[in-house]
C-alpha cells in the first residue's frame, strides 16, 4: 500500500505543478482555455486518491494527528506532496 501511495503522491504533485504552471498559464496568458478541464479532472483523481491512500495507510506509518494534516495539506501545496513522500513515508 505504501508503495502504491507513494507513486500516487508523485503524480499527484505533477499534476498540480502541470495545471499551475502550463495549463492556467495557457488559459490565462495565452487564452487556450481547453487545457485546464483535463488537467484539472487528472489532478482532481488523483488527489483523491492521494487523501484516500493517506487515511488508509495513517495506521500503518503511525502518524499522529499533526503529521496527518501536515500530509493532507502538502497535497494543496507544490512540491508539497514530493516532500511528504520523502520524509514521512518509510
Amino acid at each position: 500500500m505504501t508503495k502504491i501511495f507513494k507513486i500516487i503522491a508523485t503524480l499527484e504533485g505533477i499534476s498540480l505543478l502541470i495545471l499551475f504552471f502550463i495549463a492556467m498559464p495557457l488559459k490565462y496568458v495565452w487564452g487556450m482555455p481547453q487545457y485546464i478541464y483535463p488537467a484539472g479532472m487528472v489532478h482532481g483523481v488523483l488527489f483523491i486518491g492521494y487523501v484516500f491512500l493517506a487515511l488508509l495507510i495513517k495506521e500503518q506509518q503511525q502518524w499522529n494527528f499533526k503529521v496527518m494534516l501536515i500530509v493532507l495539506l502538502a497535497s494543496v501545496v507544490p512540491f508539497g506532496t514530493f516532500y511528504i513522500e520523502k520524509k514521512y513515508v518509510k
